[in-house]
């Protein structure tokens, strides 16, 4: 009876692919509950009842403030129609002239200024660009070299086909 009884091949491979597919059916949801795992650790201190406590203090106190504001409307409405210029930056006709100046000044320095900050911010990055640079420099050389041989190559294959032809002329 022993003998009769053989396993297939066909069943014998296919137990093993089911095998394999619930092998990665588990690899899977394993995968899976690591990253709700680590969504819930990117988002604790979002959804923290602590964190929320206080962003909802946070809001309860500017929406008391926002009331505020609105009960004081017509003294809000005084404030925006006044025009502001003349309270905060009282300056003669004859040196409006040398303020717009300084304010183009102000900008020329406020866009050199990101310019040089962008600078600082790529100097700890000169040794990697430095590496960077020797490699494909002599990765140039290497291919310069492969060219030159190539080259002669060539011109030694030219060489050969014309004494050929010559000969068989």
């Amino acid at each position: 009876l022993d003998l009769t009884c053989r396993k297939t091949p066909c069943f014998v491979k296919f137990s093993e692919v089911e095998k394999m597919a619930n092998m990665q059916a588990e690899i899977n949801e394993k995968k899976l509950k690591a990253e709700i795992l680590q969504l819930e650790k990117d988002t604790a201190d979002i959804a923290h009842p602590l964190y929320l406590g206080k962003k909802c203090e946070m809001l309860q106190d500017m929406n008391k403030h926002l009331e505020a504001v609105l009960k004081n409307k017509k003294a809000l409405r005084k404030i925006l129609i006044k025009p502001r210029c003349q309270n905060s930056l009282p300056i003669e006709a004859t040196f409006h002239k040398d303020v717009v100046g300084l304010l183009t000044e102000a900008v020329t320095f406020i866009e050199k200024l990101e310019s040089h900050l962008q600078a600082l911010r790529t100097i700890p990055q000169v040794p990697d660009i430095m590496k960077n640079m020797d490699t494909a420099l002599t990765k140039t050389e290497v291919l310069v070299m492969d060219l030159e041989d190539l080259t002669d190559q060539i011109l030694k294959w030219r060489e050969t086909c014309k004494q050929v032809y010559s000969d068989s002329l």
